[in-house]
């Protein structure tokens, strides 16, 4: 049945607070009951005018809420940017659910307005459209005298050169910044100026940097859902729907060069383990309504389900109290979550100021809050897309949908506020515009609202002036500066490639140890001398950066260090985390080195880490590295803590943390290893058993019992050798950026092609998806990855089976080589072929 055809029906049969005919969900493989049953029957919510909508909301004492913009000024706001001048860049997203079916959103409907309060009032009176004609426009961030406006697929670069506040220069920024056409929910989102110079996203693996007036992409780490945002220490935030707030503790881009580092908990770290949310009236309008666990007995909902826009409040204009807490929207719940965040030995939590309420709450069921940002006046302020239907079409169940139509949810669509909350006693909003004059920017890095200190960093970075480099290395190194101003202008001067190494040697001693935990990070291979000498410092996040910097420098007396280092804080952590982000394909050989500093007085340091290094080893599925970890293993004392430790790491390869995770691929050695029996006999305990089991099941050697027979490895002809280098130049070109030169792939962009089954398994398959592309979902080692891959159509056939044959053969593979005829069959048999492949009709073809 039509979701149109259904409101009769169900208006009917909502009277008496029950559906017995099944609602229409789109959602198919998730739609929930298709026998419904309205649990409150409430009456449809009126749509409420702005000053309507005021007098539903409830606050926090001593808090009152404010209108910024409404309709008709805005329609459907989505997100927003503020530029220095005070004005706000705010994307409408006027396609998305105009109706259930999601009909809309290929029209270019979507724009980007720029707004200006025009008498200082403190409400927005001016707007203009800035960019229009956007098909479900996602995201805005004022930059360089524009914005960058994501449109999936591409991030463009806007731009006013004339004053009209009307962009006339568009230039493309990326071209796999989401999907066109894709789930609006799951892409790519809010880029963000962090403190470190470069722009992060949500849901995308890649990062951006702007370097005169060039933009630089480099690789990062797929994470969060929608919204991000940072605080003082430059630390990225974000969340999922039914997961409040996450952060990356250490350095993302740190991770992103140890691609088994996928289970980190560094990055992608949980902080919020309540997920309880307490709105004010009840909320029978959300997704899986129907669960009894949803909602509570008076109709509200129980648990964070719609989660996004999470801000960490930096501004000046509320309590001290405040600063640093998050505020975190729930569209679904119809609220505003504050959470006091929480830092110990670099580990950082969350928990709700309040318990049984919110911060902010309203009755107003079409309050739809989705994003929370800090301002220039020190406020916070928040986008209200206002409207009945949040849950976008392809998640619908058959439960919403009833809801939706019963309560008239459907209508209105092209509304939409801002709100601003401001302290009581604030009696007038006065926003700080940061001037052009380049000592009045660097006065700003000492402001107390942390946008202001963000703005006045980017606007020096974006100048390039080198001049200002002697102000900014004399702010770094006062001693009776406020040390964010100090840190803000340690990284400008790395923005602007002026940070000179005497000015981090004197960071490097510095009694703040942010400031310290900053210039490890920044310093190079020359400080190596310097770096070395921290090995005693005591701070948890000067360890864990001095960790990620003394394995990324690989050389012997680093190493050494490091081990060191491990021996005495290898149970934090952070810092055997960020060691082995420089590790990676000389884990084994590390893992002697530790244990020629680990005693038993130090082995509850140490331990954590051999397990670790052993996962990666595992993880990593070589036999020679495998085969000298377990020698290593039964060198170890009897039952030590060393030994059962690197035992659990071999014999879990994901890291114990992924029930889905592929079955571990057969390492075949050359002979049955001396260290097999040896360690069976020093086996005790009744887990190292069950261990031990996985690590000799894993093994397999010509004449092993029960092995199967080993892989007969044809070697290339010359030929095939050559269509071998000749792939590996292509793959270079065309494949690296996304798989990487690994072959591990990125996450949030590209799965791994090392052992995969894809890549190993019937050559063709390999080959149509070169030559045609393929569209997610396709499952890989076990991981389920929702992402396209392009085709490939200018290749010549000779190319095709030359990249083919390359990663047939490549990362230890012995999978049989490709030969251009093959490519030039299949080329033929599917020559009508227009779209991509998807992984049922791969694996499903005979």
């Amino acid at each position: 049945m039509p979701a149109k055809q259904l409101k009769k029906s169900t208006l009917a049969i909502a009277a008496l607070g029950l559906i017995g005919l099944p609602a229409l969900a789109l959602h198919t493989k998730n739609a929930g009951p298709a026998e419904v049953k309205i649990k409150f029957n409430l009456p449809p919510p009126a749509p409420l005018s702005p000053e309507e909508a005021l007098k539903t909301f409830k606050v926090e004492d001593g808090f009152r809420m404010e209108l910024v913009a409404a309709e008709p000024l805005i329609e459907a706001p989505m997100a927003i940017s503020f530029d220095d001048q005070g004005r706000l860049y705010v994307v409408e997203m006027r396609g998305y659910m105009r109706d259930m079916e999601g009909s809309t959103e290929g029209e270019p409907t979507g724009r980007i307005k720029l707004l200006e309060d025009t008498d200082g009032d403190g409400r927005m009176d001016k707007g203009t459209v800035f960019v229009d004609e956007l098909v479900m426009p996602r995201s805005v961030m004022a930059v360089n005298g524009g914005a960058l406006v994501a449109v999936p697929p591409n991030l463009f670069f806007c731009k006013d050169t004339d004053g009209d506040g009307k962009a006339d220069v568009k230039e493309i920024v990326a071209t796999d910044y989401g999907t066109a056409g894709g789930q609006p929910e799951h892409m790519a989102n809010t880029p963000t100026w962090a403190l470190d110079n470069q722009i992060w996203s949500a849901g995308y693996s890649s990062r951006f940097r702007l370097r005169g007036g060039v933009w630089q992409k480099d690789a990062g780490l797929g994470r969060g859902q929608y919204g991000l945002c940072q605080d003082d220490q430059g630390r990225l935030y974000f969340n999922y729907n039914s997961d409040l707030l996450r952060c990356d503790l250490l350095p993302t881009e740190a991770f992103s060069r140890n691609p088994l580092l996928r289970n980190a908990t560094s990055v992608n770290a949980k902080v919020v383990t309540d997920q309880t949310v307490w709105p004010s009236h009840p909320t029978p309008g959300v997704n899986r309504g129907y669960d009894e666990k949803t909602l509570r007995e008076d109709g509200t909902l129980s648990t964070a389900t719609a989660t996004c826009g999470a801000l960490i409040y930096r501004g000046d204009a509320f309590p001290a109290e405040y600063y640093g807490n998050a505020f975190i929207p729930e569209p679904s719940a119809n609220l505003v979550k504050r959470m006091i965040v929480s830092e110990k030995d670099g580990i950082v939590t969350a928990d709700n100021a309040t318990q049984d309420r919110e911060f902010l709450t309203s009755t107003d069921e079409r309050f739809r809050p989705v994003q929370a940002t800090n301002a220039p006046d020190g406020s916070v302020y928040i986008v209200d897309m206002y409207r009945g239907i949040i849950q976008h079409t392809s998640f619908l169940t058959h439960y919403l949908i009833a809801n939706i139509e019963a309560r008239k949810l459907d209508q209105p669509i092209d509304q939409g506020r801002i709100w601003r909350i401001v302290p009581d006693n604030q009696k007038s909003v006065k926003a700080t515009r940061v001037p052009a004059e380049t000592s009045e920017r660097i006065a700003m890095l000492s402001h107390a609202n942390g946008w202001v200190r963000d703005t006045a960093q980017r606007l020096l970075v974006e100048s390039a002036d080198a001049t200002a480099a002697p102000a900014l290395t004399a702010l770094v190194q006062s001693k009776d500066a406020k040390p964010l101003a100090r840190l803000h202008a340690l990284w400008t001067l790395d923005g602007l490639a002026s940070l000179a190494p005497d000015t981090l040697r004197s960071v490097l001693k510095d009694d703040d140890v942010t400031l310290k935990a900053a210039a490890v990070r920044l310093a190079g291979r020359d400080l190596a001398p310097e770096l070395l000498a921290l090995t005693g410092e005591t701070d948890a996040l000067v360890q864990a950066q001095l960790a990620i910097k003394l394995s990324s420098i690989n050389l012997p007396d680093t190493d050494v260090a490091l081990a060191k280092l491990l021996a005495t804080s290898g149970s934090n952590l952070l810092i055997r985390e960020g060691a082995m982000t420089g590790l990676r394909g000389r884990e084994d050989a590390f893992a002697k080195m530790l244990a020629e500093v680990s005693t038993p007085e130090n082995d509850t340091q140490t331990a954590p880490v051999f397990e670790l290094l052993g996962n990666l080893i595992a993880m990593a599925g070589k036999a020679l590295p495998f085969e000298e970890t377990l020698t290593l293993a039964a060198a170890q004392p009897k039952g030590s803590k060393v030994q059962a430790s690197l035992i659990k790491g071999l014999a879990n390869p994901a890291g114990g943390s992924s029930k889905s995770a592929a079955k571990p691929k057969l390492l075949w050695l050359e002979k049955e290893p001396e260290s097999l029996a040896a360690l069976k006999a020093s086996v005790t305990s009744k887990s190292s058993t069950g261990e031990f089991a996985k690590i000799s099941a894993r093994l397999a050697w010509v004449g092993k019992p029960g092995a199967p027979q080993p892989p007969k490895i044809v070697p290339l002809n010359e030929a095939q050798q050559a269509r071998f280098e000749k792939g590996k130049v292509i793959y270079a070109g065309l494949c690296a950026a996304c798989h990487q030169p690994h072959g591990y792939g990125l996450d949030g962009l590209a799965p791994p092609l090392v052992d995969s089954e894809w890549v190993l398994g019937k050559p063709d398959i390999t080959a149509r998806i070169v030559l045609h592309g393929l569209a997610g979902p396709v499952k890989v080692s076990g991981r389920t990855w929702n992402l396209a891959m392009p085709p490939l159509p200018h290749l010549t056939d000779e190319d095709v089976a030359s990249v083919v044959t390359y990663l047939r053969r490549e990362w230890e593979h012995n999978a049989s080589p490709v030969e251009p005829e093959a490519i030039t069959k299949l080329r033929a048999e599917f020559k009508d072929r227009v779209g991509m492949w998807t992984s049922d009709e791969l694996l499903h073809k005979k």
